[in-house]
């Protein structure tokens, strides 16, 4: 297993402090969850069906002729590489760590390249992953680029998988009205904007053929019948949508703002978290977990990422660590 943010359990152990009294900023998660309402007797009670509106609410707020609901996208991470024979990919790095993972572990050859390697390496790839918005970056692609990019691929039966994780706060900039094309694949991942990760699930967009063969990897029932009635009021829910956004971008910019005023500036993050690089990453990890702030580290390349505080307390607990900080900065 990978190491991920969340592990929040596992750090109240390490440092002797109770779960509750944490201020976990380590997911990238939305910290405001969507409002869960009714749930039927009935989606509990029946296997779930695939006809009760969920996919429409989805290829409504996506703006996608065609989804397939997944149990998380990280489920469908792991199936994509099942779909090709082995074979050369390029992941556009550094990023989201499962992904170049899967691909391995199926038996292809990964090359996990930099942005400005791309146009260099294309045409000798047959499958390409991109993350945009970047996790943990915040690196942001053009559709015109990634659509130049998929043209070159999907000229020789080539993949361009395109996970939108972290896209919900900048639609337009979303590939989902052109997924329906051979050889673009999108993720959608649903825990993080609406915030709401325990709820797992996702969605995989792009043309019919290759969602049916996803399908199949996926198997029946693989969504509960209540997680889809839940997908759906949050999906349909255009006023909360609204407000999340707005939110989470003031909290981005309050962030940016107050990281670096302690000196600690941003190099990179999107609506829903900031990324630094720092030579005291570790260090800067370990002096807030003392104080109960759950960060997310990356030895790889010493940084953190910084998730948004959720109320005034939590961004006073953030501050004062901070102020603290930068009195015992080695």
């Amino acid at each position: 297993m990978l190491e991920h943010g969340g592990r929040l359990r596992q750090a109240a152990l390490r440092y002797g402090i109770a779960e509750a009294d944490w201020l976990d900023l380590s997911s990238g998660l939305a910290p405001w969850p969507f409002a869960i309402g009714h749930i039927p007797e009935r989606a509990w009670a029946r296997l779930p069906e695939t006809d009760d509106g969920l996919e429409q609410a989805a290829c409504s707020y996506y703006g996608a002729p065609n989804v397939l609901p997944v149990p998380g996208s990280q489920c469908a991470i792991q199936l994509l590489p099942r779909l090709r024979r082995s074979g050369k990919v390029g992941v556009l790095s550094p990023c989201y760590a499962e992904h170049a993972e899967a691909w391995r572990r199926n038996g292809h050859i990964v090359r996990e390249i930099m942005e400005q390697e791309v146009d260099f390496y294309l045409d000798k790839l047959d499958v390409l992953v991109v993350v945009n918005p970047n996790n943990p970056t915040g690196l942001s692609l053009s559709p015109e680029r990634l659509l130049d990019w998929h043209a070159r691929l999907v000229q020789r039966g080539g993949w361009l998988v395109v996970d939108e994780a972290f896209m919900d706060n900048t639609p337009t900039m979303s590939l989902a009205p052109q997924s329906q094309h051979t050889g673009l694949i999108v993720l959608r991942s649903f825990g993080k904007f609406f915030g709401l990760a325990g709820v797992r699930l996702g969605f995989v967009l792009a043309e019919l053929k290759l969602l049916k063969l996803l399908a199949e990897q996926v198997g029946p029932w693989a969504v509960s019948g209540p997680t889809r009635v839940l997908g759906q009021a949050c999906l349909l829910d255009t006023e909360a949508h609204a407000r999340q956004r707005q939110r989470s971008e003031q909290a981005s910019q309050r962030l940016v703002a107050m990281l670096s005023q302690y000196g600690l500036p941003a190099q990179g993050g999107c609506a829903l978290f900031q990324w630094l690089m720092t030579p005291h990453a570790e260090y800067l990890y370990d002096f807030m977990a003392r104080r109960g702030i759950l960060l997310r580290l990356f030895t790889h390349n010493s940084s953190v990422r910084f998730g948004l505080p959720a109320d005034e307390a939590h961004w006073l607990k953030l501050e004062q660590a901070l102020q603290a900080y930068t009195k015992e900065t080695p």
